[in-house]
């Protein structure tokens, strides 16, 4: 029953995501949490791996991917109090570097696979680019 249930919450956060791996069927934007619950039958919303299922929904919500020169998303609106990850899918090293001056964000130089994160205790916007390849540019909004 343990299997089925993580095989039920994988395909879950899979279609929490917009994309069906190899079928490449894109769904648009969908609240994660919905699907997963959707996903899995009525005796499981009450199980652990429920519960474990929304919250792997949640920490993607609060991601940010480097990937193809860009930052995904280009803006992300979470509340005061939460760690934002910045995680290189890119074959190029990249920083997360604010624009302000003193420097809130300041991560090293992120090789492919490399993740940066801070937590964001004070509401405000905070714009950031890449240090390296300027152009990349990304905002977090904290309310």
């Amino acid at each position: 029953m343990r299997n089925v249930s993580m095989k039920r919450a994988a395909a879950a956060m899979m279609m929490a995501g917009g994309l069906i791996a190899g079928a490449g069927i894109t769904f648009g934007l969908l609240d994660p949490v919905t699907v997963a619950q959707s996903a899995m039958s009525p005796g499981m919303v009450g199980n652990s791996a429920y519960h474990l299922a929304a919250q792997h929904a949640a920490a993607a919500a609060n991601e940010v991917i480097i990937d193809n020169f860009n930052f995904g998303p280009i803006t992300l609106t979470v509340a005061t109090g939460t760690k934002v990850v910045w995680t290189n899918d890119d074959a190029d090293p990249h920083t997360v570097t604010s624009e302000s001056d003193p420097k809130v964000l300041k991560s090293p130089p992120l090789d492919t696979g490399d993740s940066f994160a801070f937590t964001f205790d004070k509401p405000g916007t905070y714009r950031y680019f890449c240090s390296i390849h300027p152009h990349m540019e990304g905002t977090i909004v904290v309310q």
